[in-house]
């Protein structure tokens, strides 16, 4: 009886939540005004090709379900009741989008968006990296997708009952159509394959900034310079604000802070990178100043009270004295792949507890970076290590286990991500030769570093270090199988050793650090 009366407090809470996001929609919806962006004009006469998922749950010691926030705004009857809206019509039925079979998911998705092609007037996802996972299902799909067009009917694969009457509700014969997605997806090049298939569509609404940003030279190449769209600031914790210009470059992006939807207030960066834990320096929404970088501290309607997010935020300028801030960075992130946020004491822990797989044959872990590899869809992390060998050689079943290793030792967000719907790749690791970390050092050095200061780094980003470090590469392993360790018997696991590491655990599997876009 407690737990139900707990969930359904935790559901009020979340409804008034939504109401309170859903205030100041009205702000980024499109009108008829003359000021308004030519792109944004007659968006309520079209649909959007939005893909979205629902994620696996799993439940917590006490018998209440841990999903992402996501999840549950779609399985809520905000989501399902939804009233009409001409700006936000979707081509994806509900029930495709609450299918958990991902592989079901994203083939009626895209089925549906393909046969209502000429209707599509923007196309998107919540990240980037999901965006782009589903055009590289269409690559490997498009040949069934286009069958099922020309002769009105569903692949046997799809065996979701509720799934199948949705989209046969859509679905008709369509000759023309399927010799139309057979003639652009046949081509030699992907190139604009967005606008070639969707020849309507005006912007792709994705989130970019942050982490995402990595994935924007390769968005652009599928959607040939069509404008990405970032429009709304929001966590798991609370909605935070708008894009009052959506249509800007990724680069140029701010967001104003709606002072409604919690008490925000801001931790000033210091100059060392780190923010002093001191209630005394918190700054109010109406104190900040231009140009500062600050952690942004949030209490909720929920119950949080003067929580630190963990994003870091710099102040870009005002809207009226309205201040807008640019999203820098989340702070201590090392990797990032989709929704996961794996920090350096994380990952060094993860590393820590691989390296014992080396000492039955005499070898030791001299130094290792990591590198989030985003060339591959999904994208993966990399581990570069260089190793201290002994007289026993190593056999590669041993690196496979600690890539393993790795990953079982990470955060449940990124296991979902491996396990569950597939939007992280397996871990790869790279073995360089004995010195390549002292060439490393090098190169640093010539750019300006000072060798009395320098560290290896744990985590590498810059095009020159990466191609360096794989000409060095001597051998590479990859995970064999999904790391599936319960995250609760996880952080079980990990009380009472490390209070820190406990937190850590806990918030990542209730935390997902998301932004949502879906409202234009």
């Amino acid at each position: 009886m407690v737990q139900l009366r707990h969930v359904r407090r935790r559901e009020e809470a979340d409804a008034d939540d939504l109401r309170r996001a859903q205030s100041p929609v009205t702000a980024v919806q499109p009108s008829d005004a003359g000021d308004e962006p030519i792109r944004c004009r007659g968006l309520d006469k079209g649909k959007g090709m939005y893909l979205l998922f629902v994620k696996s749950e799993s439940g917590t010691p006490g018998g209440l379900l841990a999903r992402p926030v996501l999840t549950s705004y779609y399985k809520s009857r905000h989501f399902v009741r939804r009233p009409f809206d001409p700006f936000n019509v979707y081509t994806s039925p509900n029930e495709a989008i609450l299918c958990q079979d991902s592989y079901q998911s994203m083939y009626a998705q895209l089925l549906c968006g393909l046969v209502q092609n000429t209707e599509v007037l923007r196309v998107g996802a919540v990240f980037a990296s999901g965006f782009i996972r589903a055009i590289r299902f269409l690559e490997k799909h498009w040949q069934s997708l286009a069958r099922d067009i020309r002769t009105g009917t569903l692949d046997p694969e799809i065996t979701d009952r509720s799934v199948r009457e949705a989209v046969m509700r859509v679905l008709k014969p369509n000759a023309r159509l399927a010799d139309f997605i057979e003639s652009e997806c046949g081509r030699d090049s992907w190139q604009r394959i967005i606008p070639r298939l969707w020849p309507n569509t005006r912007y792709v609404d994705v989130i970019v900034t942050g982490a995402m940003s990595q994935y924007i030279p390769t968005l652009d190449f599928y959607s040939g310079g069509l404008p990405l769209a970032c429009t709304m600031y929001a966590s798991s914790e609370c909605y935070f604000g708008l894009n009052l210009n959506p249509m800007n470059k990724p680069s140029e992006v701010s967001y104003t802070l709606i002072p409604t939807m919690a008490y925000f207030e801001f931790l000033p960066l210091y100059r060392s990178g780190t923010t002093e834990p001191d209630h005394r320096d918190l700054v109010d929404l109406v104190n900040v100043k231009l140009g500062r970088s600050t952690r942004l501290v949030v209490t909720t309607y929920a119950g949080l009270y003067r929580y630190r997010v963990g994003d870091v935020l710099r102040v870009a300028g005002f809207k009226n004295k309205a201040p807008q801030f640019t999203f820098v960075r989340r702070k201590n992130v090392a990797l990032s792949i989709d929704s996961d946020k794996t920090d350096e004491v994380e990952l060094h822990a993860a590393v820590r507890n691989a390296v014992n797989h080396l000492d039955p044959f005499g070898a030791t872990l001299f130094e290792y970076t990591s590198y989030a590899d985003t060339s591959t869809i999904p994208g993966h992390y990399v581990l570069y290590w260089e190793l201290r060998l002994g007289g026993t050689a190593i056999p590669p079943s041993v690196f496979e286990d600690c890539c393993l290793a790795v990953e079982e030792s990470l955060n449940s967000v990124y296991r979902q991500g491996r396990a569950a719907d597939g939007s992280i790749g397996p871990l790869e690791l790279k073995i360089v030769e004995e010195g390549t970390f002292d060439k490393l050092m090098d190169y640093a050095l010539s750019q300006g570093a000072s060798i009395n200061q320098y560290k290896a780094p744990r985590c590498v980003k810059a095009a020159p270090v990466v191609e360096l470090l794989n000409a060095k590469v001597r051998s590479n392993y990859f995970s064999p199988k999904c790391a599936e360790m319960d995250p609760w018997a996880q952080a079980m696991e990990h009380r009472g050793t490390s209070k820190k590491g406990s937190w850590r655990n806990w918030r990542c599997s209730f935390l997902i650090i998301i932004m949502n876009t879906f409202i234009n």
